[in-house]
């Protein structure tokens, strides 16, 4: 097989789980994230045990130009193109007014406006092929308004929309589009958002990253348009479709009060 996956916050976490997950299927992996030392180790483990091409980008995706310059290089690289991974992005703890303004905007050009453009840019390339994949990340936060985590929980209610209505558009074309939504998961998300104090809380629902890898990329080769990682979450999710919403907020908000 000489297609290739191209990968976004590969360096750790659930990203870097896909990457080993599509390495153990036969793909070539391109890499993104911002650590270049991560993604090096992580490039040379998978072209040693499973003797693949693996290329690296290290680049934060918040930055203007970013996602042209990660489409051009996946371009000098491959025609073959045939997975794009958004899975890139954070998420900031505390009150909306109490966070400085330019983190949650570079947050939101991350988490939305990087996923965008990647997407718009690699299509085309995604079109030629004979099937290929698209698959978002967004979060069980993406089903509910979530005081302390609202601009995050926005960002990826935006995606998990975004991936649903693009996924109806592309049909009838080789370009099948999945969103899945973790819950808490054994990543480096928490410390990143601010929680620290919340860790033993969150360590009793974490899903291990590779597991929530497998469910996402079984549920993309399934063409499914969402996937829920977790039964726990699955039924976060259904309740806060159907419970009032003031109720729903009130009980995200009390989660993390200290």
């Amino acid at each position: 097989m000489n297609e290739y996956a191209l990968i976004t916050g590969a360096s750790k976490g659930i990203g870097r789980s896909v990457a080993l997950n599509l390495a153990a299927r036969g793909y070539h992996l391109l890499l993104v994230a911002r650590s270049e030392s991560e993604l090096k180790e992580l490039a040379e483990t998978i072209k040693q045990v499973h003797r693949l091409n693996v290329e690296f980008l290290a680049i934060d995706l918040s930055l203007s130009g970013a996602s042209q310059e990660v489409a051009d290089w996946a371009d000098s690289h491959t025609k073959a193109l045939s997975i794009l991974v958004n899975n890139a992005g954070y998420g900031l703890f505390g009150d909306f007014d109490s966070l400085p303004l330019e983190g949650q905007l570079n947050m939101i050009r991350l988490n939305i406006e990087a996923v965008i453009s990647l997407t718009h840019q690699l299509l085309p390339v995604l079109k030629q092929q004979t099937q290929s994949y698209i698959l978002n990340v967004a979060s069980t936060a993406a089903y509910q308004a979530m005081p302390g985590l609202g601009i995050y929980a926005a960002s990826k209610s935006f995606i998990l929309s975004f991936s649903r209505a693009l996924h109806f558009e592309l049909k009838s074309s080789p370009v099948s589009v999945s969103c899945v939504s973790p819950g808490p998961t054994d990543t480096g998300f928490a410390s990143r958002a601010g929680l620290d104090d919340f860790a033993d809380l969150a360590a009793k629902f974490n899903m291990d990253p590779d597991e929530v890898a497998a469910i996402a990329i079984k549920g993309m080769f399934r063409k499914k348009n969402e996937v829920i990682t977790g039964f726990l979450n699955r039924i976060s999710a259904f309740a806060a479709g159907h419970l009032p919403k003031a109720l729903v907020e009130r009980v995200s908000a009390g989660l993390y009060k200290k």
